[in-house]
């Protein structure tokens, strides 16, 4: 039961908790590291690893939408974005990438600009299929509506329908005609995937809309200013927990299983078991697999919204590059801070807490460890000067 906290006169908060704020608990068995199953479903496609590449420019074309469906994971090609709008997209990158920071706003303005043409989507659709790669695409709501039935027509396997909020009571002026997500979710032939949301009431409408999946979060992404501008969100930790709850009341209403896809925010293995011990079935991170060498975005990272014209609500940036696609995902890592070999850290606390697979593992003890947070800053320093651990 939560406890409201008094901010002030006429004004109450509940407290919610973000990712760096926990930590799992290990319990009476433990399993060696290569038994846990971290196998997942989403609609009909069945994955061995429970880790998808974000929509967005600077991380997903057709290569790493292809590269990720032979690991296991999957990648999320932005409809909206760059891959759509120019028939060769890398010169394009290349500019995004080569701009100084205070002329990025203008130049992503200028880029996305351009109108998105529906032959092109066509076109990378059928480019990830042709070379065996699962065919999973986002847009906006508006942009669901404009190009949802070349999207059908072509045959994509997965369709994340995502904004920033998004819920199934929208208000519109009477000339714009929002899109009725139930009614999408219905005549589209494969799987919807709907977000973002952050609350259990949301979450609920959602799946009662008949949405295949869920994402859950706003603006914790390291690309994304939501928060900032927006003062809009809810932290992680409490995030996921309060939608997974959502899950299990539907599940035991209808029969279905609607899985929780905790999205933003998430760097290392840590975060991504610390998100599926609070509930999440799997989660979607978009700057770790920036930093590929085969990410389109050679080295930078932004964010959705940056190119609005009205109220950019995203950044730009700069990652790096630290390994393969493959070494970020399965190893062997090259680094130790937790941002390669996502899968052999999941699966490596999994066996450490016990859990035999991903329902188990979002059963494991949670406990709030705000001193976690100290800790990690003074092993940052010690890092720094060189001190070792």
């Amino acid at each position: 039961m939560s406890v409201d906290i008094q901010i002030g006169q006429g004004k109450t908060a509940r407290r919610a908790y973000g990712i760096d704020e926990i930590a799992l608990v290990p319990g009476r068995r433990t399993l060696d590291p290569s038994l846990p199953d971290t196998t997942w479903q989403l609609g009909d496609i069945k994955r061995s690893i429970p880790i998808i590449a974000s929509a967005m420019d600077g991380v997903v074309d057709v290569k790493m939408a292809v590269l990720l469906s032979e690991l296991g994971a999957l990648g999320v090609l932005n409809l909206e974005g760059i891959q759509t709008r120019y028939e060769d997209p890398n010169p394009i990158l290349e500019r995004i990438a080569s701009v100084g920071k205070t002329e990025f706003v203008g130049l992503m303005q200028e880029l996305y600009s351009v109108p998105v043409q529906p032959e092109l989507i066509k076109k990378r659709i059928s480019e990830i299929k042709s070379q065996g790669g699962i065919a999973a695409v986002s847009a906006t709501p508006a942009g669901a509506a404009k190009y949802g039935d070349a999207v059908a027509e072509i045959g994509a396997d997965l369709f994340f329908v995502q904004a920033t909020v998004v819920s199934t009571s929208h208000l519109s002026p009477e000339s714009v005609i929002p899109l009725d997500l139930g009614e999408f979710c219905q005549k589209m032939p494969m799987p919807v995937i709907l977000g973002n949301c952050v609350t259990e009431a949301v979450a609920y409408d959602l799946m009662k809309a008949g949405a295949s999946g869920i994402l859950v979060g706003i603006g914790p992404g390291a690309a994304c200013t939501s928060r900032g501008v927006l003062g809009v969100g809810v932290p992680q930790a409490t995030a996921v927990a309060d939608c997974s709850a959502a899950r299990e009341q539907f599940y035991q209403e209808t029969g279905k299983y609607v899985p929780i896809i905790a999205d933003g925010g998430l760097v290392t293995g840590g975060d991504i078991c610390k998100c599926i011990a609070c509930g999440a079935d799997a989660v979607m991170i978009g700057s770790p697999f920036a930093r590929a060498a085969e990410a389109p975005g050679q080295g930078f990272h932004w964010g959705m919204a940056t190119p609005s014209p009205i109220l950019p609500r995203g950044t730009r940036i700069s990652v790096g590059t630290t390994g393969t696609v493959k070494e970020i995902l399965t190893g062997p890592a090259r680094l130790d801070d937790g941002t390669h070999n996502l899968l052999g850290a999941l699966k490596t606390s999994m066996g450490t807490l016990g859990a035999k697979n991903l329902k188990e593992m979002q059963q494991v003890e949670v406990i709030i460890a705000p001193s976690l947070l100290t800790e990690g800053k003074v092993y940052q320093k010690a890092q720094q000067l060189g001190m070792g651990k």
